[in-house]
């Protein structure tokens, strides 16, 4: 199942939330999973501290190996960043009003992903969360 169908699934489950170009952010984090990884979960959200800013649509993978979040850019390229398990810290949650918002800290940078669906913030809290502790025990 490639990453935009993932996607589409998790749309009809999770209602709200505000992501555009699906398909071709999508397709940024599908040319960039290598062969020998298996696609676990994906969402969509903007990229971004602003609740008010609805232009920077990232899909956001997670793999067996790591966190992929692909943006593509309007007119040309695009930007994909990734969170291996030994760059990850913490994650934070923030439930607001209409939408929320999930942070990850990284030893380099915060990732924020905001404008999500607010039913859909345990689910991926959970499955990163998930991730992220199983990657850690395998590492030592």
């Amino acid at each position: 199942m490639s990453v935009y169908e993932m996607l589409v699934e998790w749309k009809k489950n999770f209602r709200g939330g505000i992501s555009w170009r699906l398909f071709q952010n999508a397709k940024v984090v599908d040319d960039h999973v290598n062969p020998d990884e298996t696609v676990n979960y994906v969402f969509a959200g903007q990229k971004n501290e602003s609740p008010f800013d609805f232009f920077q649509t990232a899909v956001v993978a997670v793999t067996d190996k790591r966190i992929l979040i692909g943006q593509k850019r309007v007119l040309f390229g695009y930007v994909l960043s990734s969170v291996t398990p030994d760059l990850y810290n913490d994650m934070q949650v923030y439930q607001g009003l209409v939408f929320g918002k999930i942070v990850i800290d990284t030893v380099k940078e915060k990732v924020v992903i905001s404008n999500l669906p607010k039913n859909a913030l345990v689910e991926i809290e959970t499955i990163i969360s998930s991730f992220m502790m199983e990657a850690k025990e395998n590492e030592e």
